[in-house]
């Protein structure tokens, strides 16, 4: 299919396959180069789905020599690693140690661990036993990203307290966590640990939104917005009560007093209440688009709002008004979102920003393609050379001279990359 506004041809850019060995290889959606865009971070887990890689890695891109990060034990099981954009640390899921009929992986158990010159640590605390710590979590964490300048940690979390009471009450949210800890739970249950950072939700969500409200039951996908800002996307009812996914956007406390001082309800939650955001962290509602004819953000593709480095412009996936899956913009201020691309079939995949703030890469037509953030004018970075490349993750090196994605060779999946010409 040819798109008026692509250019079709591979342009001559080199690409290659950089892993081989006969198992998985899984990019996390964001921040899986080291900072000098030398080396790929990724996990071993036997598909997209299934959470039993037993180590973390890095490869080089350019010679292939494969680093084994981290290896867990006692049974544990870890995943979904990201880098800090300046240092040599990864932040990735760890599960439970001694898994057992009572306690095993699930969303509500598992924690983020920071490894650093062979060193890990605890990212979050979890205090399960009343009453809760503040800067503690009563549950799981998932998908850690650094902020750009590297001190904060942000994450999704379910809440196993109140899975023990209802699952339908352990709703999904969005947190942080912050350099203020550490913190130390003081009860005696098993399962409860420390943690190096003091981690706080920053959403709000209910089990019973109002139709036509603001109110959420869901706050997923989220994406940095500068180093003071987080988006996400949450899940509104429409007037019919239909699920329309929605923008949505908080501004974070500008120091450590403010990620520590309460607002209406306990920052560690109580027994039948999740734990609360800090004073003054209200979300905000971007999007409204209860009325268009594809209301809401798309789930298909999965996908998380992403800013680009200047704080500018947040980008997200949408269908217009055929129908056609297309990346959209809006400011974090709010106001009408533009439309920028175009394109005659749906975008296949999450995408990211060029570091420069000017583009964004995503799969198209089964290539690797890159869109220019004011015109939208679509470039293809790879050729249409055998199984297409998947869509969790599209992901451009620091430098911006590379852009990495997996995709299945000889029944396994494997890292590739191509030049970005830029």
């Amino acid at each position: 299919m040819l798109y008026p506004d692509a250019i079709t041809a591979h342009q001559g850019l080199f690409m290659k396959q950089i892993t081989f060995a006969p198992r998985n290889h899984q990019l996390t959606n964001i921040n899986t180069w080291t900072p000098d865009s030398h080396w790929l971070a990724f996990d071993v887990r036997p598909s997209g789905a299934s959470f039993t890689g037993e180590t973390i890695e890095r490869v080089n891109v350019k010679t292939g020599e494969t680093e084994v990060i981290y290896r867990a034990e006692k049974g544990a099981h870890v995943g979904v690693v990201t880098v800090h954009p300046s240092d040599d640390q990864y932040v990735f899921i760890h599960g439970p140690e001694n898994p057992d009929a009572n306690w095993q992986y699930d969303f509500h158990h598992r924690r983020g661990v920071i490894a650093q010159n062979g060193q890990v640590k605890n990212l979050d605390a979890m205090d399960i036993t009343a009453p809760y710590t503040p800067g503690a979590l009563r549950g799981g964490s998932h998908v850690h990203v650094f902020s750009p300048d590297g001190t904060f940690v942000s994450f999704t979390y379910n809440d196993h307290v109140l899975h023990e009471r209802d699952a339908a009450l352990d709703l999904r949210n969005v947190g942080v966590a912050t350099p203020f800890g550490p913190v130390q739970p003081q009860g005696n249950h098993p399962r409860e640990y420390a943690g190096a950072f003091w981690s706080v939700l920053v959403s709000r969500t209910t089990p019973t939104p109002k139709p036509g409200s603001d109110e959420i039951n869901r706050a997923y996908e989220e994406g940095w917005v500068g180093n003071n800002r987080l988006a996400f996307i949450g899940d509104t009812l429409s007037e019919r009560g239909e699920k329309v996914p929605e923008l949505f956007i908080v501004d974070l406390p500008k120091d450590e007093a403010g990620w520590k001082r309460a607002g209406d309800a306990p920052l560690e939650g109580t027994a039948e209440t999740l734990p609360a955001p800090p004073a003054g962290v209200m979300q905000r509602r971007l999007t409204f688009t209860h009325g268009n004819r594809y209301p809401g953000l798309v789930s298909v593709p999965r996908h998380w709002v992403r800013s680009n480095s200047q704080g500018s412009e947040i980008a997200f996936l949408m269908r217009d008004e055929n129908g056609i899956v297309q990346l959209w913009l809006i400011a974090p201020e709010g106001g009408e979102p533009r439309q920028l691309t175009h394109n005659q079939s749906d975008i296949q995949s999450a995408f990211n920003w060029h570091p420069l703030g000017d583009a964004l890469g995503f799969v198209l037509d089964n290539r690797v393609a890159c869109c220019d953030a004011r015109s939208g004018e679509v470039t293809f970075l790879t050729s249409d050379h055998g199984n297409p490349p998947s869509g969790d993750a599209v992901v451009f090196s620091p430098n911006g001279h590379w852009v990495a994605w997996m995709e299945e060779t000889a029944g396994f999946r494997q890292l590739w990359v191509t030049e970005t010409g830029r």
